[in-house]
């Protein structure tokens, strides 16, 4: 039964060179016939896929603060009607620096929203100009200084590395400024040149430098010891806390537990069942007006794909997996069904045991993805 619900914003105002999320210009689209929409899916997801309490909401994009304000108090008062947020625990908005006023932050705050996501990325301008982004350093300050100023003080920053252009000593002073903001989340990932991206058509052009991944690879190094070293632990590959502040949503993903997907192009994943909505926009909104669910694409898990997702998902997290937790899930031990691979792990120095747990070591985390492939399909 689902604990969290993820919530799909679509609208941008500028499309980022990197981004293969589903998004479209905002100007000129029907933005309170999709909210609606929206609303209605809510309720008649609720009606078939009832839950007992909820622990985390996530508002994510596209760019949820490129809606006025006015359009952001309507759909986060059709959130709280199907989702009582004096429940949740967690309940977060991802935050664009140059669209992110203080108006918009006084809806947030009003409504119950309590984390905010901000899409900083790095802090040069020319970098920010490679990335497609609008926004400069200043309004990163000013988001997060705002944001605090009214009450919303868990805040993560979002940073990118091996981005074209970029040097070892400009991530260093990335790292630098995110941590004089003085926030308690941090995440950061390298850059995937995704297809349907504008960084994808330049590489097939040849038009596209990247560092080397040994320039990559130092990079994240640099980035795992410095936020180490400043408070932050590590608890998942690419993100970082202070005590108490790790991503309560992302961890009900990493948990491979159940979660609603409302919006065009959202996922959920409810009964043992992975469904996908609808991306584009007027198919989105047709199929809510005319049945009340967007899916396209339903698919029952197997089995044996749960417990693939729950090794490939799980280790992703620091801590690992937990044979005891493993089993009572799935009524089977953990060496059963996936020791061969895990010994195999181990001897390469990829993973190690801990009592209970099994975990990636630091050079699994460095080769997580070979580490992952090794469960897929392995059962």
């Amino acid at each position: 039964m689902p604990k969290a619900a993820y919530f799909h914003i679509p609208f941008c105002v500028n499309i980022c060179h990197y981004c293969d999320f589903n998004k479209v210009f905002l100007k000129g689209q029907p933005v309170m016939e999709y909210l609606a929409c929206m609303d209605t899916e809510m309720e008649r997801t609720i009606q078939k896929f009832p839950y007992e309490k909820m622990d985390t909401l996530f508002i994510g994009g596209g760019t949820p603060t490129a809606l006025s304000a006015e359009q952001l108090d309507i759909f986060l008062a059709a959130v709280a009607r199907h989702f009582p947020v004096s429940d949740v625990k967690e309940y977060t908005v991802e935050a664009n620096p140059e669209q992110t006023t203080k108006e918009k932050l006084e809806v947030l705050k009003k409504h119950g929203v309590n984390r905010l996501s901000i899409g900083a990325q790095a802090f040069q301008p020319s970098l920010l100009k490679e990335l497609g982004r609008t926004h400069h350093a200043g309004h990163v300050e000013q988001t997060v200084s705002e944001a605090k100023a009214i009450g919303i003080d868990n805040l993560s920053i979002d940073l990118m590395f091996g981005l074209p252009g970029q040097t070892m000593d400009m991530f260093k002073e990335t790292i630098a400024a995110a941590l004089a903001l003085n926030v308690p989340h941090i995440s950061s990932y390298s850059l995937q040149v995704e297809p349907k991206t504008i960084f994808y058509i330049r590489s097939q052009k040849g038009d596209l430098k990247l560092p080397p991944q040994e320039l990559e690879a130092e990079m994240f190094e640099y980035l795992m010891t410095e936020l180490e070293r400043n408070g932050y632990h590590q608890y998942e590959i690419s993100n970082f806390a202070k005590p108490g502040y790790e991503s309560l949503h992302n961890l009900q993903y990493w948990d491979n537990n159940e979660y609603y997907g409302i919006g065009a192009g959202a996922h959920s994943y409810m009964n043992g069942v992975r469904r996908v909505n609808a991306g584009p926009l007027k198919k989105y909104m047709n199929l809510v007006q005319e049945n009340g669910f967007p899916y396209t694409e339903e698919n029952k898990l197997t089995e044996a794909e749960r417990m693939e997702e729950e090794l490939f998902m799980g280790l992703r997290k620091r801590k690992g997996i937990s044979s005891r937790t493993f089993e009572a899930r799935y009524g089977k031990p953990l060496c059963d069904v996936f020791g061969r691979q895990i010994e195999m792990l181990i001897d390469r120095g990829l993973l190690e045991k801990d009592g209970d747990w099994i975990r990636l070591t630091h050079s699994g985390i460095l080769l997580g993805n070979e580490v992952f492939s090794e469960f897929i399909s392995a059962v």
